[in-house]
């Protein structure tokens, strides 16, 4: 009953109060952060399991007949695509956190926070706290991963004792980067298939000599 009281406490604290909040969990262990983002992924991996198998079962309804004929998996898609939600959210939030920290952490060094890895892993999960309790409703979880990201800002400037300012530029970093790369691969990915397009068949077969 205590840690429950406590969960919720911080929940209020990280949402409505975060500086303060952070700067009470500055003696947190990961121990204490990885419990707290453990329970709330694990309630956000329930919930959108849930959304998961409404959509799918709405969707295979939506069929008709077609979907009928999708047996053994027809009646069992809904629950087949919540067990896969739910599986891949408590995989991909516990490596998440840990890769995406050591990214992170790596920004917030440059920057000048010496505070150790072990307070931006508290950033972190801490910080997504919106994000596990709202990122399961569509459109309103873009609103939560904002939240977040202004709660992860605030957790790595007063963790860290960092400027605003440096926090900010940690974290735009750490997310400009990859985008840069994904988006750079994207590109070249369409290019090729726009040249191999253009180009035309020309093997055997296809009047090529």
């Amino acid at each position: 009953m205590q840690m429950v009281l406590s969960i919720v406490e911080r929940i209020k604290g990280f949402l409505f109060s975060p500086s303060d909040t952070f700067d009470n969990s500055k003696e947190d262990t990961l121990g204490d952060a990885l419990k707290y983002f453990i329970v709330l992924l694990a309630i956000y991996a329930v919930l959108l399991a849930i959304i998961a198998a409404v959509a799918f079962s709405v969707i295979v309804g939506m069929m008709g007949p077609l979907g009928a004929t999708m047996v053994p998996f027809g009646a069992g898609t809904g629950a087949l695509a919540a067990i896969g939600a739910f599986i891949g959210a408590i995989i991909g939030g516990i490596i998440g956190i840990f890769i995406g920290g050591l990214w992170l952490h790596l920004w917030v060094y440059v920057v000048g926070g010496r505070n150790g890895f072990t307070q931006t892993i508290k950033a972190v999960t801490y910080g997504m706290t919106p994000s596990l309790l709202l990122g399961w409703i569509p459109g309103v979880n873009i609103i939560a991963a904002i939240w977040a990201l202004i709660v992860e800002i605030i957790g790595i400037r007063q963790l860290h004792e960092l400027s605003t300012g440096k926090a900010v530029l940690a974290i735009i970093i750490a997310i400009a980067i990859p985008a840069i790369i994904g988006i750079a691969l994207i590109a070249v990915f369409i290019t090729s298939m726009s040249e191999l397009m253009s180009q035309g068949p020309s093997g055997p077969g296809f009047g090529g000599y």
